[in-house]
This record gives C-alpha cells, sequence and structure tokens, in this order.
C-alpha cells in the first residue's frame, strides 16, 4: 500500500477510559464483512460508478489534449463551482501549490466583495473560465456564470467569448447546458451517476489537476490500489477502509461527536477540507454522524492543540506524517546556545521534530489517534488516500444505516433562497 494505517493508539491500553476496546471493534468487522463483499462484487449500485473510475482509463487522453490545449492557449484558468464541483480541483491541485502556466483559481463563493477585485486583475484575453455544476441548476453556480459571461461578452465581444468558456455539467436540460449550448460553449459531461462530493477522479477534479501539471494517471492508479486491497480482502479486519469505518463508528457509540483531520502537509489544506465535507454531508442524516474539524499542522498548533490536549477528550484524531527528515532548506541560525537545536537542520527536520511531538502529545493526554504515514505525497498516495476516505465513508453509513449518497436536509436552503429572490425579501 501507499501508506500505512496505524491504529494502535486509538485502544484502550494506550487511551485508558477514552479508547475502545478491541472486541467492540472486531464485533464491528464481522457486521462489515458482508457489506465489504457486496462492495467488492459491485452490486452495490450507488458506489460501484465510484469504484470503477479507478480503473477506467478511457477518459484520460481527452482530458490530458484538453489541458494541454488550454496550457497553450491561456494564462489563467477560474474555476466557478461550490461544493464538491470547486473542491474537488482545488484539492489536487493543492500538490503543487507553485504550479506553472496557466494559474488555476477556483471561485467557489458568491461574496460579491470577492468578484470585481478578482474581475480587476484578470487579464480576459488570457483567461478561460471553467464552469462546474453537476445538476446544472445550482443557484450560487448560475449567478457566478452569468456574472462572468456579461463581464467577458463586454470585454470580448459575444463571439470571443464564449470561447473562453468551459461547461460540466451532466447530460440532460438545465439552464446551464442550455445557455452553453446555445452559445457554443464547450461542454462536458459530468457523471451523471456520481454525486458532486464524490466527483473529484472525474473530469471535474482531473482536469484542474492535468492543468496543474499533475500525474492524472498516478491519481487514478492510487485510488485503484485501495479498490484492489478491498477486492481481495476475505475478511474486513484486511481492509483498511473497512477497519477505519468500525473503528469510526466504535468511537461514534462511545460517545465521541468530533473527527480531527490533522495532516502535517500545507499541500493537503485542500484535503482536509474535501474531508470535511464528505463526512459531514454523507453522514449528517437522521440524528447521526459526527462533526468533522479540518486542522493542519504546524498552523494549528498554535490555535487548536491547547484545546486537545486540555479541552474535552470528545474527539477522534486523524494523523497524516510524512517522511520529513533531512527535506527542505537547510536553516542557517546564529550559532547561540539558545538556537542550538537548529543546527544542521533542515526545515524538513523542524516538521518531523513538531509532528512527532504533537502525536505523543496526543497519547500521552490519552487522545485517541489514528496515524497515516507516507514516504511521500505523490499523486499516487494522494488517489489513495482519496479513495479510502470515500469507501470508509460508504461502510460507516452502512453501519450507521443512512444513505451517503443524498443530501435531503439541504434541499429547504436552497427553496428557501429562490424563494426569497423571487419575492425580493433579502436581508
Amino acid at each position: 500500500m501507499l501508506y500505512q494505517h496505524i491504529t494502535d493508539y486509538c485502544f484502550k491500553e494506550h487511551t485508558g477510559t477514552h479508547g475502545i476496546s478491541r472486541a467492540s471493534v472486531d464485533a464491528l468487522l464481522e457486521r462489515l464483512t458482508p457489506g465489504m463483499a457486496k462492495l467488492a462484487a459491485r452490486q452495490n449500485l450507488s458506489a460501484n460508478p465510484l469504484m470503477d473510475i479507478a480503473e477506467y482509463t478511457g477518459d484520460l487522453d481527452a482530458i490530458e489534449s484538453l489541458a494541454r490545449d488550454l496550457r497553450k492557449q491561456f494564462s489563467t484558468v477560474i474555476v466557478a463551482g461550490t461544493g464538491g464541483s470547486g473542491l474537488s480541483g482545488r484539492t489536487l491541485t493543492s500538490l503543487v501549490p507553485y504550479h506553472r502556466k496557466p494559474d488555476v483559481h477556483f471561485l467557489e463563493n458568491i461574496d460579491p466583495d470577492m468578484m470585481d477585485p478578482l474581475l480587476a486583475r484578470l487579464d480576459i484575453e488570457e483567461t478561460c473560465f471553467l464552469v462546474i455544476s453537476k445538476s446544472g441548476a445550482t443557484a450560487e453556480t448560475l449567478s457566478q456564470f452569468y456574472t462572468l459571461l456579461e463581464y467577458a461578452n463586454s470585454s470580448l465581444g459575444k463571439d470571443k467569448a464564449r470561447e473562453h468558456f468551459i461547461v460540466i455539467t451532466q447530460p440532460g436540460a438545465s439552464p446551464l447546458r442550455d445557455t452553453a449550448e446555445t452559445l457554443g460553449m464547450m461542454i462536458l459531461d459530468h457523471a451523471p451517476d456520481i454525486g458532486g462530493r464524490f466527483c473529484i477522479l472525474t473530469n471535474v477534479g482531473l482536469l484542474p489537476a492535468a492543468l496543474a501539471g499533475l500525474d492524472i494517471r498516478a491519481i487514478r492508479r492510487g485510488a485503484q490500489t485501495v479498490v484492489a486491497q478491498l477486492d481481495s480482502a476475505k475478511h474486513a479486519a484486511d481492509c483498511y477502509p473497512a477497519f477505519g469505518a468500525a473503528l469510526q463508528y466504535a468511537f461514534l457509540e462511545q460517545g465521541f461527536p468530533i473527527t480531527v483531520m490533522l495532516p502535517y502537509a500545507e499541500r493537503l489544506a485542500g484535503f482536509s477540507s474535501w474531508y470535511r465535507q464528505n463526512w459531514a454531508e454523507s453522514l449528517g442524516k437522521q440524528g447521526r454522524g459526527s462533526t468533522p474539524i479540518r486542522a493542519i499542522g504546524t498552523t494549528d498548533q498554535h490555535s487548536q492543540l491547547q484545546l486537545y490536549l486540555d479541552g474535552p477528550k470528545d474527539k477522534l484524531f486523524h494523523m497524516i506524517m510524512l517522511a520529513r527528515k533531512g527535506t527542505g532548506r537547510k536553516i542557517y541560525a546564529p550559532d547561540t546556545a539558545q538556537l542550538s537545536y537548529l543546527k544542521d537542520k533542515t526545515l524538513g527536520d523542524v516538521m518531523a521534530a513538531e509532528q512527532k511531538a504533537t502525536f505523543e502529545s496526543l497519547v500521552n493526554n490519552h487522545c485517541p489517534v489514528r496515524l497515516f504515514r507516507l514516504d511521500t505525497l505523490s499523486e499516487e498516495a494522494m488517489g489513495a488516500l482519496l479513495m479510502h476516505f470515500m469507501l470508509e465513508i460508504i461502510l460507516i453509513a452502512e453501519l450507521l444505516a443512512v444513505n451517503p449518497f443524498d443530501q435531503p436536509a439541504v434541499e429547504e436552503g436552497k427553496i428557501l433562497a429562490r424563494d426569497y429572490l423571487l419575492k425580493g425579501e433579502l436581508a
């Protein structure tokens, strides 16, 4: 596997009363084995497309070719889309935070204070707008789209403006697709059977990733390693995502309402946000689920760690640690006794020490910690992490008896927002 999954520090022998028993996890693994076998046999129709996409390569040539063309033509790409439509690409492009042309930016909010400054600094001749909405009817994305379209029309003229737009939306009539077709824009099909928050391995995530210079084939290969492990496992205990699902459910039953994603890598900041959305929106139903917290090491040692160590023992931690020793630039600190700990050290050495210290502090303070160790944060490793947590969510949903693929509660807000706009009842 591309990562180690270490769970020893979640059990009572390390955490005392704040841990769980191995027997409780073993019992849950027995309950999960039939569901895991159903996934391996592709009998879970909602999950099938998500698993099958990991080994599919038929669309990759076209994505790579389009990315090459866009890199030649544009210096900036603005991705407009909310939820998984924007977060998917941002999660993957975070692997190369300072990539070459084109610059890829994500417009995920409709805050009017952000739109004018963005447009003011764009070279519209050099800008492509990638607009993503699975339904093609998301109010926020449509608001972005029509605002950007008017700006492009007024700056470039209607005939030329359409060449600066690419739309990703599912087949079938919708306001977004209808407008794009009428104007002759390029349209790519969003996978109709993969929900927005799970679409990171489709063109929604992979086109921005390819624009950023990432190896999208390696991303899918990494995801496939996790699917292959599930397919070959005879028992849920032999499958990392199934073991993780049983572990997380056991902590929920033990009264731990909070789950903290804490990677020690700035390039995983997008991943933490992606995990937060997928966990919350997939599992927070019928009074079930837990609250996901996004954190980043070392930054959040200075904002959240005090609470984690000395506050309520109601959190399960997921730490992601990379091999850091000897990596990064050398630190040229003054040769003084006060700074002797930095002598002949690199930035990676400091990161290695910090992540080890946080891990041991959590363990010493009886906080349950689940550890993911990676030798390197490659495209393959990212693909594996993404698939791990998508499968884990599907499997824990089975234990919770909820549907991980819908989001019925948010529909009320969408209906109300449109009603307020129609009536002019605005705050």
